[in-house]
């Protein structure tokens, strides 16, 4: 069917020559010749034929070889395009394997990162203070601090000391405990670790294929959080250089901004679309056998010369249509012209949903209608995209309209309808999942946002209390997840014509374009705008304080995790969540009396038992550590974070091989897990399993092979094999990696001091000292060292 659908669309298509010739001359030119172009943007009103045109141009991009990927504005963000690229690409035999690889494990690092912000015990680094540079910039934080409300006093009583230690950790030590650094930076700046290795697939692909296309269509809802991105990805600075034989175009209503394309405008194919000329437009209504001239007529008044009313109008004409109301729209005019009741009414109802697949289909169609749904999907105004099919805007609203008015009774009933066929959707992808983990599952997470669209359509007063606290849960998956939930209040606002949800829309979706601090923005509409309960507002006051904590803001963290307890005593999660931020900045103290309470309130809670332990285990009680791991996974066997964490705790209690089995389990369920390969690396290195160990710490450089953590590694792993000059050249390749990389210093230090370096040896431990004069460890060695005069060891 689908073949079919492609077949009479490239029949129907019409003029757009001069585009097509343009794009088609560029595969032709080849990547060297000066008049080849590889970004392309058509733009135009809506109902233009933007997205005919894209569809064209896609097909001939196929035609010469290239593996294609069309994006609409179903996605939330940089991270989605990427993941819909690579599902495209698979689907053509081409899959981008590395990032799907990478895209599963910032899914599973984002749910970690509570637990991913201590170093594990026992590294040769000791204990450390914070840098100057760190000790300043915390002090400027505080400065800025005392002049916010509620939280300036509580500022004034934090150690400025403690809040940089708290970001030298995040810096020095936070690589080794989130599996490598690479990890940290996934969950911190995604975009900075996804897209040079999504750059490096592309490339890949562009070496097996002559070309690779991709298509961003709807470019004007998506460019406010885009463009900044795509212009890195194109200009190939930050995040490396795409292959000239990648192809991109852009479609939208509207001139890029040229707050970030002014530079390109020599670099670009404009291409502004003008409507259908009259006789383009007769001369397609005669290809398709529309000659009466009153017809014609009512075509070219009504259509306005827009390709896609154009289509739509001739798809139903017949050669007895007469003008009777000058006012008739368009759309009215094709259901008129429409003889088949069946088919209209078909045709209006497939209008309710955003986006509908047969099974959505039959869930609105009247029961005659309900096998139409083939008939449906190659009307010239539906275009089907990943399985789905979505109606043009042009063509959609008027019918919405057009039901809306009609009959109020009927437009609630049948958005009731598709409520409940969501919700069936949503509860089937329910099924054996964690309630906390619902949100991260683009399953449920889908089936969700449509059930609410269609909630607010039918009720929206009503609904929106229970929207508006969807949004707590979006927030806590990030800016992404956060835009398309916006997205569904805005829409059904749009589509309902409800002044109320468009307010919240465009509030919301402002706020989510900054990307850094969007969604604590949103936190903060909901608790001041949302009329929250009390167990409400300490959710949404844990999400926030959370995102405040990652973002080393501990004093607005404090604040709310400190007003979540007061609201709510009984909630563990701001409990656990202000224990974090205590730990973060080494109180361990502290942190284990919140981490006591909240495991009061949850004795069972794999979530504040873990906590605590990791706790216990950074704070060196490793017995206590031992039995919170041991009750946490017996909750939740799966947790790998857990099982490497308590591997640890059995590595320094000297039970080694239990804790090699805890780390293989682990990585039978996340064989990509860095950390663990590290980690069981160094454990069979000691139990004399070399070999196994330089195994292991090869996977995890395949892995991550810019980290310095790793690198480092491996460096030691050769000095402890007497390859001293070998280690070396890794300790050096790991400070250029990071210059500030003090444990890299003392290891080298080390290696030099047995090449008989004495003088080189103790210049790295001068260095290491200068950056951090508390290192205990390398004074110790400077001064051993020191004492045994010159000569090799």
């Amino acid at each position: 069917m689908r073949e079919l659908i492609q077949r009479r669309r490239r029949a129907e298509f019409l003029g757009r020559g001069a585009e097509l010739d343009a794009y088609r001359r560029n595969f032709v030119l080849g990547t060297e010749d000066p008049a080849y172009r590889f970004l392309f943007h058509v733009r135009g009103n809506a109902g233009i034929g933007k997205s005919s045109l894209v569809r064209e141009m896609e097909r001939i991009a196929g035609e010469h070889g290239a593996v294609t990927a069309r994006i609409d504005d179903s996605v939330g963000g940089a991270v989605e395009v990427m993941a819909a690229v690579s599902v495209r690409s698979g689907e053509l035999g081409h899959p981008l394997k590395a990032v799907d690889r990478l895209l599963h494990t910032y899914r599973q690092r984002r749910h970690e990162a509570e637990s991913a912000l201590g170093a594990p015990g026992g590294d040769p680094t000791g204990p450390s203070a914070p840098s100057p540079a760190a000790r300043a910039t915390a002090q400027a934080a505080l400065t800025g601090l005392g002049m916010l409300p509620v939280v300036g006093t509580f500022a004034g009583a934090l150690d400025p000391g403690q809040i940089a230690e708290g970001a030298d950790r995040l810096r020095t030590v936070l690589s080794a405990r989130l599996r490598s650094h690479d990890d940290v930076q996934l969950v911190l700046d995604p975009l900075s670790v996804l897209t040079p290795v999504f750059v490096a697939e592309v490339g890949r692909i562009a070496a097996e294929a002559p070309w690779v296309a991709l298509f961003l269509d709807t470019y004007e809802r998506t460019a406010p959080f885009l463009d900044r991105w795509l212009c890195d990805l194109l200009a190939g600075e930050r995040y490396g250089a795409l292959p000239g034989n990648v192809v991109v175009t852009l479609a939208g209503q509207r001139s890029l901004d040229p707050v970030y394309w002014a530079d390109w405008a020599d670099l670009v194919v404009d291409l502004p679309l003008a409507p259908f000329s009259e006789s383009e437009t007769r001369s397609f209504l005669s290809g398709r056998g529309v000659l009466a001239e009153s017809v014609v007529q009512d075509v070219l008044r009504l259509s306005r010369g827009l390709p896609v009313l154009v289509s739509t109008l001739a798809e139903s004409a017949t050669q007895a249509g007469a003008v009777d109301d000058p006012s008739t729209t368009a759309v009215e005019r094709f259901l008129k012209w429409e003889s088949d009741p069946v088919r209209r009414a078909a045709a209006l109802a497939g209008a309710l949903p955003r986006r509908l697949d047969e099974d959505v289909f039959r869930a609105v169609a009247d029961e005659t209608g309900a096998d139409l749904f083939g008939w449906l999907r190659a009307l010239p105004f539906v275009d089907v995209l990943g399985g789905r099919a979505r109606y043009h805007d042009v063509v959609r609203a008027p019918m919405l309209r057009l039901q809306r008015t009609t009959s109020a009774d009927r437009w609630r009933a049948a958005h009731e309808r598709l409520a409940r066929c969501y919700r069936g959707r949503r509860e089937a992808e329910s099924r054996g999942l964690t309630w906390h983990l619902r949100w991260s599952e683009e399953g449920w997470r889908a089936a969700r946002l449509e059930e609410a669209y269609h909630l607010l359509c039918a009720h929206p007063r009503e609904a929106l209390p229970a929207v508006l606290r969807d949004g707590i849960d979006a927030c806590d998956e990030g800016p992404e997840v956060a835009r398309r939930w916006a997205g569904t209040v805005a829409a059904a606002g749009e589509d309902g014509d409800v002044e109320v949800l468009r307010e919240w829309g465009r509030g919301l979706l402002g706020a989510l374009r900054d990307e850094e601090r969007g969604t604590i923005a949103v936190l903060g509409m909901l608790l001041d705008q949302a009329g929250l309960t009390d167990s409400e507002r300490t959710r949404a006051l844990s999400v926030r304080g959370e995102a405040h904590r990652r973002r080393r803001e501990y004093a607005e963290a404090f604040a709310d995790f400190d007003q979540a307890i007061a609201l709510t005593p009984e909630a563990p999660r701001p409990y656990t969540g202000r224990a974090v931020t205590h730990r973060d900045l080494g109180a361990f103290d502290r942190a284990l009396e919140d981490h006591d309470r909240a495991c009061d309130l949850a004795p069972d809670g794999e979530r504040a038992l873990g906590h605590r332990g990791e706790t216990y285990r950074l704070a060196g009680r490793l017995d206590e550590a031992l039995a919170d791991f041991d009750r946490a996974l017996g909750s939740a066997p799966t947790e790998t974070w857990a099982l490497a964490s308590r591997a640890d705790v059995l590595r320094r209690l000297g039970r080694p091989w239990e804790a090699l089995t805890d780390l293989d389990r682990a990585l039978s369920l996340e064989p990509d897990y860095v950390w663990a390969l590290v980690r069981r690396s160094r454990l069979r290195r000691a139990l004399g399993d070399a070999d196994g160990g330089l195994v292991d710490l090869d996977r995890a450089q395949e892995l991550s092979p810019n980290d310095p953590w790793l690198v480092g590694e491996r460096g030691e792993t050769l000095r402890e094999r007497g390859r001293y000059a070998e280690a070396v050249a890794q300790y050096d390749r790991a400070l250029e990696l990071d210059p500030g990389y003090t444990w890299a210093l003392g290891s080298r230090a080390l290696a030099q001091h047995a090449l008989g370096r004495s003088d080189l040896a103790l210049a790295d431990l001068d260095r290491a000292l200068g950056m951090d004069p508390n290192y205990a460890w390398a004074r110790a060695r400077r001064a051993e060292i020191v004492a045994a005069g010159t000569g090799p060891r």
